[in-house]
């Protein structure tokens, strides 16, 4: 048997989300906690003093008198192949696909640069807290293998999956229904539960697909139990008034997804920004889920998303980066935006929901929460250990907070990547500043 190892450390971890049991009831928090970890799950949990006694005697003990442990971030929206275009100046959505995405999506054909960028790309994830996330990949099917190869390497558990694109897009970057069809189904054959690796079904978004090969991302969905299906949804204006143009037979945009099969519970929908309530309903009647994407919402001028109507439906939500038109890897900076878009609509984000949008509320849009998310005994061992003296305004900021939520909060405020002391995934350390 493997000998334990324990991180001793304030730990604070989500039970369940504020919005259903209250925010007292949401989360444990150990001022002084102890977290043990065996191969690669938790097998123990709790207050040190209580814990230290039955630990056996040559248990490597770590001690962070000066941090607080959490949940590895679960970023449900991201695109690996837009690593090196974040940040790409003055468009909105349509303009900015064809102005800086599709052609930097081009190179993606090279598995070489793939893999090149793959690699940096979950260094970055890494570096700041992220273990789990739903990513794009490229309509290359190269593209996904490098990612899912690069995956393997840090046995972390990861989503992706190959675009669909047959129309609307540069020739260079489309495929067809059937070869769409044929590359994800090899894919999901090769990769899908390879380790703790998952396949998405990924049609781009509803304008870049036909009606046949939307037809045949629905049959995919539909002949493996455990897939998932990652698109946007009502993203931008413009893009909502086009899908219309495109579909006129469908009721609204959530429609054309739903009448080709491709709502379900183990759907994610980006952005979900401009919703009707028959919407909302379909989304929670279906389990599907939504990725709420501020920092891009805000970059790229596509709107505010509307938490609480989501909370009023009971939608499935977690939080993501939508790399590259959001604007950083940082879970901590994209709690901090999301803080300011629920702001904005004269409403307030508590720390504690932010905190669980970022990781079982993420797991739970994933139906991942009974592996990740949280730090609950039988649980893989994804976790940060997040440093109160990372930057000296940390430093003196955390020093005059008086609870857990208030600490939460200047993390989420005044952190970044510099907050991140390590990283651990399956009880490996991945990232170590």
């Amino acid at each position: 048997m493997s000998p334990l190892k324990a991180w001793r450390a304030a730990i604070v971890h989500c039970l369940d989300d504020p919005k259903v049991v209250g925010i007292h009831a949401a989360y444990d928090y150990f001022e002084d906690g102890l977290l043990v970890v065996q191969n690669d799950k938790i097998v123990a949990l709790g207050h040190a003093k209580e814990l230290l006694a039955s630990l056996p005697a040559d248990t490597i003990i770590e001690h962070h008198p000066d941090a607080i442990i959490a949940p590895g971030f679960v970023d449900t929206h991201i695109h690996y192949p837009q690593t090196d275009m974040i940040g790409s100046y003055g468009e909105q959505l349509l303009t900015w696909l064809n102005t800086y995405t599709f052609p930097e999506e081009r190179k993606f054909s090279d598995k070489a640069h793939a893999r090149d960028v793959a690699d940096r790309f979950l260094r970055e994830l890494l570096r700041n807290g992220t273990t789990t996330a739903l990513v794009f990949g490229t309509v290359h099917k190269v593209s996904v293998e490098a990612f899912f190869e690069a995956s393997e390497v840090h046995n972390l558990r990861m989503i992706c999956g190959k675009v669909m694109m047959d129309r609307n897009a540069p020739e260079y970057l489309t495929d067809t229904p059937e070869t769409s069809y044929q590359e994800s189904k090899e894919l999901i054959d090769t990769w899908h539960n390879k380790g703790r690796l998952h396949y998405a079904i990924t049609p781009r978004f509803a304008p870049t697909s036909s009606d046949s090969q939307l037809a045949l991302a629905g049959k995919l969905l539909n002949e493996y139990d455990d897939v998932y299906m990652h698109t946007h949804l009502s993203e931008n204006k413009d893009e909502c008034a086009w899908v219309q143009d495109l579909f006129p037979a469908s009721k609204d945009y959530l429609d054309v997804y739903d009448q080709h099969q491709l709502l379900s519970e183990r759907s994610v929908f980006a952005h979900g920004i401009h919703l009707c309530d028959s919407e909302y309903h379909r989304l929670h009647e279906t389990g599907s889920a939504i990725a709420f994407c501020p920092t891009s919402n805000l970059f790229i001028g596509s709107g505010l998303f509307k938490l609480s109507k989501a909370e009023e439906y009971k939608v499935n939500v977690g939080l993501g980066t939508d790399v590259g038109g959001g604007t950083s890897f940082s879970m901590l900076q994209t709690m901090n935006e999301a803080y300011k878009v629920i702001q904005l609509q004269n409403e307030n984000l508590s720390p504690i929901k932010s905190l669980y949008l970022s990781t079982l509320g993420g797991a739970k849009a994933l139906k991942l929460e009974d592996k990740i998310g949280n730090l609950a005994v039988g649980t893989e061992a994804d976790f940060v250990i997040l440093d109160k003296k990372a930057t000296p305004l940390l430093t003196s900021r955390l020093a005059l907070s008086k609870s857990i939520e208030e600490s939460l909060f200047v993390f989420m405020t005044l952190g970044d990547d510099r907050a991140i002391q390590a990283t651990y995934a399956a009880g490996q350390c991945v990232h170590q500043r």
